[in-house]
């Protein structure tokens, strides 16, 4: 929260901006990755059932044609003997044979293991302790069927998955079977997931690089428009400068004139009667009564100046008094009549509020003199209920486009000024204006 805090206003409209379009990507990419994967898991179960099948359908084949060489020969003595040899010839690449066993697990006839001929093999387990013989004679006496067990691969020596296909030959008490080793398909398996797996680090490649290319282009949108911010901010910033020294230049020039034209010259022309006065005894009286009339005209006019540059009311009745004195001295300059109401109960405020709703009024009540045109302008301080304060000022002249003055960086300052004054009390200030239609200013204050 503090690191939140801290942050300026166009890093959080930077991060609101780049955090949903990170989240979207992020969940596109895992979406992504998991029907990819899925996808990648259903070709492999359907290549490794179609490779199945069609090894299966391949293997019945084997097996159909060997039973139909060695059933011309079942009746015939030494048929067992002239079958053996022409299965132990037939082969199909070099490790596809068949084998023959007698339904008590001895070898009769195994054309790539010679050695194991006469051997009974009923005992033999794999290594995962399954049965090998016994599944095969089984399903021979079942019936026939596939079976899938571990045995050695004669091109590699190396014990591999295979899959029989076997049946009985219940005339000599066989079981005639041959197989194929899977070993290829798993090979194959192994590609089909290695080239998934290639795919969706693609997929995520592409997604990180529309991530990258994503906050790359916020940040240069963020940077253009910081930029322009920051050009017209400064632009702002020099013309306030500008009518900032040229406002103390009037100000200057307008109390050097007042003390000149006024001040000055009644405190010469009160030296002037104190000086014949001196040079004059009989009509000392007279002249010092005049001396004394100028003297109070003076601090009456240095009174006046005080008050201009701040009213001594909004020090000591507070800001309605100052409020009405401020419309007073507007109306008593004519064209416009100018009028205060107070509403509410009136309760303490600080220094700071007092100062800037007081010069937010003076600069809209000057406005309005200067600009508006208006017959009427109307000042409402109202102290709410809740505690909290508006200030309210309308008139009836020509109003002005309030957007239009304040995307010109040397007019619409003092709009600005007064929203500095406001935004710096927490106050919100509010205008409602357009040409022809009157002006309305609000500042809210709430409740502390």
């Amino acid at each position: 929260m503090k690191r939140w805090a801290a942050l300026s206003l166009r890093g959080r409209l930077f991060l609101l901006a780049l955090l949903p379009l990170l989240a979207s990507l992020a969940l596109i990419a895992v979406a992504v990755r998991h029907q990819e994967s899925a996808l990648a898991a259903r070709e492999h179960a359907l290549v490794r059932a179609s490779y199945m099948d069609a090894r299966r359908t391949e293997l019945k084949h084997y097996v159909d044609l060997a039973v139909s060489t060695v059933k011309p020969l079942l009746g015939n003595p030494g048929g067992q003997q002239q079958a053996l040899a022409i299965l132990s010839s037939l082969d199909y690449g070099p490790d596809g044979y068949f084998f023959v066993y007698d339904l008590a697990g001895r070898v009769l006839m195994h054309s790539r293991q010679p050695e194991l001929l006469g051997q009974n093999l009923w005992e033999l387990r794999d290594p995962r302790g399954r049965p090998t013989i016994q599944q095969l004679i089984h399903q021979a006496k079942a019936g026939g069927g596939y079976v899938e067990y571990l045995w050695q691969k004669p091109s590699s020596q190396l014990l591999a998955p295979k899959l029989g296909y076997v049946v009985a030959v219940p005339e000599w008490g066989w079981m005639l079977g041959t197989g194929l080793y899977l070993d290829g398909i798993e090979a194959t398996m192994a590609e089909l997931a290695q080239g998934a797996r290639q795919n969706i680090t693609a997929t995520m490649l592409w997604v990180g690089a529309v991530a990258v290319f994503g906050v790359a282009l916020i940040s240069a949108g963020a940077l253009a428009l910081n930029l322009s911010e920051h050009r017209s901010a400064e632009a702002k910033l020099r013309a306030l400068a500008r009518e900032v020294v040229q406002s103390q230049e009037d100000e200057r020039a307008r109390l050097a004139r007042e003390l000149h034209d006024g001040v000055s010259q009644a405190l010469v022309a009160t030296k002037l009667l104190i000086e014949s006065a001196q040079q004059a005894p009989a009509g000392a009286e007279r002249l010092q009564a005049l001396a004394l009339q100028r003297l109070n005209s003076t601090l009456a006019e240095v009174r006046h100046l005080s008050h201009a540059l701040r009213p001594a009311l909004l020090d000591t009745l507070g800001l309605p008094a100052a409020l009405q004195h401020l419309a007073g001295e507007f109306d008593a300059a004519g064209g416009t009549h100018f009028s205060v109401l107070i509403e509410g109960e009136e309760t303490g405020l600080s220094e700071a509020v007092n100062t800037a709703l007081f010069r937010i009024a003076q600069e809209a009540l000057n406005n309005a003199a200067r600009h508006a045109h208006a017959t009427a302008v109307s000042v409402t301080l109202r102290f709410e209920r809740n505690g909290g304060l508006a200030l309210e000022i309308q008139d009836d002249g020509q109003g002005f486009d309030a957007e239009a003055a304040q995307a010109v960086a040397d007019r619409g300052l003092g709009l600005r000024s007064m929203r500095e004054r406001a935004a710096a009390l927490g106050a919100r200030l509010s205008l409602t204006t357009a040409p022809g239609a009157g002006c309305r200013l609000l500042v809210k204050l709430s409740a502390a």
